[in-house]
């Protein structure tokens, strides 16, 4: 199973956020896209076990970097 990642730099705050439509209740945010991929493997996989979703025995993340963008 893939689940898809998105990290978008906020530079109004100065941090990367990581959030996902594919794995609920992750979004989690961090100063470096290293550490905020870091935190982001060990909050997935206990995630999708709480939101009982249909996992495989490994996890594939999907990074697109891009600017937020205020209207």
């Amino acid at each position: 199973m893939e689940y898809k990642v998105n990290f978008t730099w906020d530079s109004e705050a100065g941090v990367w956020i990581a959030q996902s439509d594919d794995i609920p209740g992750l979004v989690l945010e961090g100063g470096s896209l290293d550490a905020l991929i870091e935190r982001v493997r060990f909050a997935a996989p206990e995630l999708i076990a709480l939101n009982k979703v249909s996992a495989a025995n490994s996890l594939f993340f999907s990074v697109e970097r891009r600017e937020m963008v205020l209207a």
